[in-house]
């Protein structure tokens, strides 16, 4: 994928070490396995299939979804079938057929939901030249003129085979899964818009210039049109369904914002995961940032580098834990519903 979310330093809590960290940033279900391959359409035979429709197994016990009553609605087995069948798709850069198969699924199934959707098509200068490129926001309009941001971005590393279950695909299935919860409800204070973004992989090597292009592109129609002085707050999920999970505080992330998902996460029983240490990284939710609105990013990047599964082809399915897609799920819930409470 991109070069793009670099983290710059890991400071633990208990500890007075200070890492310098290089660049930042598959099981499903018996079901979506066979959907997986099914939907591949790469011949009959099994060493005919590319590596990434050959890597879903089934969940391990300890892996599997918890009931959705057990975390606030939100259906982990369905977010992480979603996440099944963006990789079936294959390699997502921008532009690509897969991507814009991709694109007509998310598309279709925020649709189902009864999702408002907006499709911004807009053309990027890359170093590889002129790319088009395609923002997908599913919106929930509210009674009062607040708007609560969420982001994922669905495209992947400009790289063969590879297929971003956990770096770009998780994050994604995961958004899916809030869509359906959240576009079902209307009339609440403060609308909510759900963006998949295109583009936040580097084309070439991660710069300032040449990475998040669907982030910087929705962050600036936002200011045109009035809308960004309306965002309350922008909640960034990027990796966040790896097995080995743990999210130290994003550090350049908005500290009241950062408190508030992290209070939750521990209010909820999720201390184990969301850490109190900090990391610095840089992702989609810097546009925003710069622009003076309070966003928080919340990323694993370290655990999967540490792996050496980041922008690698063996960024697969069977890398993936239905339960922590869930467990995320449920934080950014609540934390919806929180931020609904405070700017009520």
């Amino acid at each position: 994928m991109r070069n793009r979310a670099r983290p710059l330093f890991v400071v633990g809590f208990a500890i007075a070490a200070l890492l310098l960290i290089a660049c930042r940033r598959d099981a499903p279900s018996t079901a979506a396995a066979s959907t997986t391959s099914a939907s591949l359409g790469e011949g009959s035979s099994a060493t005919r299939a590319p590596a990434y429709a050959q890597s879903a197994t089934a969940l391990s016990p300890e892996d599997a979804a918890p009931s959705p009553s057990k975390t606030g609605g939100f259906d982990g087995a369905a977010a992480y079938d979603y996440t099944a069948k963006l990789v079936s798709f294959g390699p997502r850069p921008p532009a690509s057929d897969a991507i814009h198969r991709t694109q007509d699924y998310l598309i279709s199934q925020l649709k189902s939901f009864g999702c408002a959707v907006d499709e911004d098509n807009f053309n990027s200068q890359t170093p590889i030249g002129n790319v088009a490129m395609k923002n997908i926001i599913a919106k929930v309009h509210g009674t009062e003129d607040g708007i609560i941001l969420l982001l994922t971005h669905y495209d992947t590393l400009r790289m063969p085979n590879f297929v971003g279950a956990e770096d770009g695909g998780s994050s994604t299935g995961l958004m899916l899964e809030e869509a359906k919860l959240l576009c079902a409800k209307h009339g609440e204070s403060n609308s909510i818009w759900i963006a998949f973004l295109d583009g936040e992989e580097a084309q070439v090597s991660w710069t300032d210039t040449d990475s998040v292009y669907g982030s910087r592109e929705l962050a600036a129609r936002m200011a045109v049109s009035g809308d960004l002085k309306h965002v309350r707050a922008v909640v960034l999920a990027d990796m966040i369904g790896q097995k080995n999970l743990h999210f130290p505080r994003e550090s350049g992330s908005t500290k009241w914002l950062t408190d508030l998902v992290w209070t939750t996460a521990w209010r909820l029983g999720y201390d184990q995961i969301f850490l109190p240490s900090e990391t610095a990284i840089e992702d989609d939710h810097q546009p925003f940032l710069r622009r003076g609105v309070a966003a928080v990013d919340i990323i694993d990047l370290s655990d999967y580098q540490n792996e050496d599964y980041w922008h690698t082809p063996r960024d697969t399915m069977d890398k993936i834990s239905a339960r922590n897609i869930a467990i995320v799920g449920h934080v950014i819930l609540e934390t919806v519903r929180q931020l609904q409470l405070k700017f009520n």
